[in-house]
């Protein structure tokens, strides 16, 4: 009996292909004919790859010939369409980079075409990244599979939307401020934000580059820690980048009878939750208790200024960052330019969309002679308190608990035009950002309205094999309770 690629672990695909018991043409061809099908309604790629049924055939052949494959030989992946890949259009969902062909492949991409993987496409995300619910893309609105009247959420909507769909069984999403997790929860996936550093940069559109990382969304708590394993460690091309050797693929399925001491932020369950969100969360908080894990309420008094805090670095190292799209040497050129003057302000003008326009002029304003120690300056120096009381709760407790977002996915358009309700939307998950902290999401099931609920889990600096085997334990919980969208 060949393997049920609609279901299948990542690391059952693989094995399967491996095997010979099914061929990683067949395999991309599966996912392939699912992407033709049913984006059309989701808007979840923005391009695919061209040469991916080669890729696929090339496997095959190695198989075929004996030579070693990786772990993720044959499994299809989706990359975020911020993550540069040789030969492929890399857009930012942007029409500044509307045409923009790398010349290589960010070193997490080669990293995973070593481990055997097939690149099938690039997602949709917010422009830039710079977003809450994926409908600042260039390219169109993408959906959430559930229903397709509401966001996917953001950055990485069509990430979380293609693996919520069952398009791919992993893809790869960025996380700035909860741009993994905030998706995740919203479309009913698992997404893991790393640890700030032990995935590289290389290669990664920089949006804020202290607080900018990769991480896998997939299925299955496992497939992210299979992916994480391939993708972490040093890398020379990024000075950020911490040496890691993880082996949280073999330590996730680890039997453990260890009774942990779990941290819930007591300004994380106010009543800036939704009812169902709210009880969602009290129900993981019991199963865990009734398997012996203690919880204690812990203080974090500086939630209320993480959103500022992490707003002014976002937003001032986005103007810095962003300072490189000029017109001049790649992206976008304004054809009505008559000096570099116009140059620069006419593409720049036509080519940015209005919440980037936004943040650069937030994050300009920010650095300026006279406002840079009141507000740059400062909030790095809160930034740094927020860390602190992380690292002050580790100290007692193994994992800190709380809901990812304050309710479902919301509809589309429905906050298009209100910047602070968006921006608020990330107030759950900004502080592990700040911190430089692990975190996953882990789908709970669904709303009253159908929709899905997620629980983060955040851990201590690079714990993320024993945060991943933890959140096994609450997805066994709730798996039976997890539910498909209706696409699937």
């Amino acid at each position: 009996m060949k393997t049920d690629l609609l279901n299948a672990k990542a690391s059952e695909i693989a094995k399967a292909v491996s095997s010979q018991e099914i061929s990683a043409l067949e395999v991309y061809r599966f996912f392939k004919d699912r992407v033709g099908r049913l984006d059309k309604d989701l808007n979840s790629f923005v391009s695919l790859n061209p040469e991916a049924e080669k890729r696929a055939i090339e496997i095959d052949e190695k198989i075929k010939n004996g030579e070693e494959v990786g772990s993720l030989c044959g499994v299809p992946v989706a990359v975020k369409d911020l993550i540069c890949t040789k030969g492929l259009k890399t857009t930012a969902s942007s029409k500044m980079l509307e045409n923009f062909v790398p010349t290589y492949s960010a070193s997490l991409v080669k990293k995973l075409e070593d481990a055997g993987a097939v690149i099938l496409g690039k997602t949709s995300l917010d422009e830039f990244a710079m977003g809450s619910s994926n409908e600042t893309s260039y390219f169109g609105v993408c959906k959430n599979p559930w229903d397709t009247s509401r966001v996917p959420g953001g950055s990485s909507g069509g990430s979380a939307a293609a693996v919520a769909a069952r398009l791919v069984p992993i893809a790869i999403g960025t996380d700035t401020g909860g741009s993994i997790r905030q998706p995740a929860s919203f479309c009913g996936v698992t997404g893991l934000k790393p640890t700030y550093g032990s995935v590289s940069r290389y290669g990664v559109i920089a949006f804020a580059s202290s607080l900018d990382q990769a991480g896998p969304m997939a299925t299955y708590v496992e497939d992210c820690a299979l992916v994480l394993d391939v993708i972490s460690g040093e890398d020379e091309l990024d000075a950020t980048s911490a040496e890691t050797n993880f082996s949280s693929h073999k330590k996730v399925n680890l039997a453990s009878d260890a009774k942990l001491k779990i941290g819930l932020p007591k300004q994380y369950f106010s009543d800036i939750l939704s009812s169902d969100v709210k009880e969602k969360t009290q129900k993981a908080i019991e199963s865990l208790k009734a398997k012996g894990h203690e919880f204690v309420e812990i203080d974090f008094q500086y939630t209320e200024q993480a959103i500022s805090t992490y707003y002014i670095i976002a937003t001032s190292e986005a103007s810095s960052n962003l300072s490189r799209y000029d017109g001049v040497r790649f992206g976008h050129r304004s054809t009505e330019a008559g000096n570099l003057n116009e140059v620069y302000t006419k593409s720049r003008s036509e080519a940015f969309g209005s919440e980037v326009k936004r943040r650069i002029l937030m994050g300009t304003y920010a650095l300026s002679s006279g406002y840079f120690d009141a507000y740059y300056n400062k909030a790095c120096q809160v930034r740094r308190l927020i860390q602190d009381e992380y690292l002050k709760a580790f100290e007692e407790v193994d994992f800190i608990l709380s809901p990812v977002c304050t309710d479902t996915a919301f509809k589309i358009d429905e906050k298009l035009d209100d910047p602070l309700s968006m921006y608020l939307n990330d107030i759950l998950t900004i502080g592990v950002n700040l911190a430089g902290l692990p975190a996953v999401s882990v789908p709970l099931g669904q709303s009253s309205n159908n929709m899905p609920i997620g629980l983060q889990l955040i851990g201590k600096h690079f714990s993320e094999e024993e945060l991943l085997a933890f959140s096994k334990t609450v997805e066994q919980e709730f798996i039976a309770e997890r539910g498909r969208p209706n696409v699937y």
